[in-house]
């Protein structure tokens, strides 16, 4: 029996109350104290751009999740740079896998001048 366990995430840009469409995400695995000042190890998972729904089209992570650090980056820069606004670049969500059965699912609110995130479900 698989477990259920996974990763997901979605991007709305609250600027013009729509889904990021096309904006590139990577999933690193860090390895070490990465909850502190640096990791030992980072390995990247997965390199997306988001659909026409702000969301990568299938979980980032699927099935029994290793326990451990890992950072979400938004490319931010160059998606508001297309759209000729712009003051962030690489937004950078690090966080941490403790149940390996349980759904993390990590959506980013962003518009050119700030953003917010949370654990969603």
């Amino acid at each position: 029996m698989q477990a259920a366990g996974r990763l997901s995430t979605h991007v709305l840009d609250t600027a013009i109350g729509k889904p990021a469409c096309g904006m590139r995400v990577e999933l690193w695995e860090l390895e070490g104290d990465g909850m502190g000042a640096a990791a030992v190890d980072i390995r990247l998972l997965k390199d997306v751009r988001m659909n026409e729904d702000g969301r990568c089209g299938e979980p980032l992570l699927l099935g029994y999740l290793q326990t451990g650090t890992y950072e979400l980056r938004y490319h931010a820069g160059d998606y508001f740079a297309e759209r000729g606004v712009g003051f962030l670049d690489v937004i950078p969500i690090r966080f941490e896998i403790r149940d390996p059965e349980a759904h993390y699912h990590v959506p980013l609110l962003v518009s050119p001048g700030g953003y917010s995130t949370y654990r969603g479900s």
